[in-house]
């Protein structure tokens, strides 16, 4: 069987999500770098995002599905349970990590400091001040979420802790969200013990300034 193609891009913490699919089911993949609306991305993604696959005959956008295709297709172990409960709460976290909490804490807090930057070339301290109160709720969200068993969904790591871990990641680059993340006690603890994990610690991205992507 052919490897899985990954397009996207190192940076990108939804190719990065799907890459540690791969590396936590021990799938051989190859990743193929790319930018933003590239043709390539196009050829899969009707918008241009990131990241696509390419398997052999599937062609499949938008991390989600590329991570339940991956899951359902190779042996290993599994990130999306079997059991309905459980896998309804995986659906659950991954539709609130990725429609509400990677809006507030990536797309607006850390696009302050990336992108929205003032004319002198400073991040955008109005628009840091107004998201940090909706930061530190949703940090404490997920603080409560994970304080039982050290995960999101049962007491194993699935795909709404691979979703997740990125994005915490990123956080902790700018200073406000470091320390609203070290003051939220369990999720510090839980972040801790996942980077640990060799699919983290395979896909870190290259030194640097974080990288603006979009979601795919």
């Amino acid at each position: 069987m052919t490897k899985p193609e990954i397009i996207g891009s190192a940076r990108s913490t939804y190719t990065r999500v799907v890459r540690m699919v791969c590396e936590e089911k021990g799938i051989d993949y190859t990743l193929k770098e790319t930018t933003l609306g590239s043709p390539e991305l196009r050829a899969i993604h009707p918008l241009g995002k990131m990241p696509v696959l390419r398997h052999g005959h599937v062609e499949l956008f938008e991390s989600k599905a590329i991570a339940t295709y991956l899951d359902r297709s190779f042996a290993g172990p599994i990130v999306f349970p079997s059991d309905p409960r459980l896998a309804t709460l995986v659906e659950q976290w991954v539709s609130l990590v990725n429609t509400v909490m990677d809006r507030t804490l990536i797309r607006t807090y850390l696009y302050a400091y990336i992108a929205a930057k003032t004319l002198d070339g400073r991040p955008d301290r109005a628009a840091i001040e107004a998201v940090l109160p909706a930061v530190r709720e949703q940090l404490g969200i997920l603080d409560r979420a994970v304080e039982e068993t050290g995960y999101l969904v049962g007491n194993q790591f699935t795909f709404a802790d691979i979703n997740l871990m990125p994005i915490l990641e990123r956080v902790r680059l700018a200073p406000e969200g470091a320390e609203a993340l070290s003051a939220a006690r369990h999720l510090a603890a839980y972040y801790d013990a996942h980077a640990a994990r060799p699919s983290f610690a395979a896909t870190v991205p290259p030194p640097g300034p974080p990288g603006w992507t979009r979601r795919g």
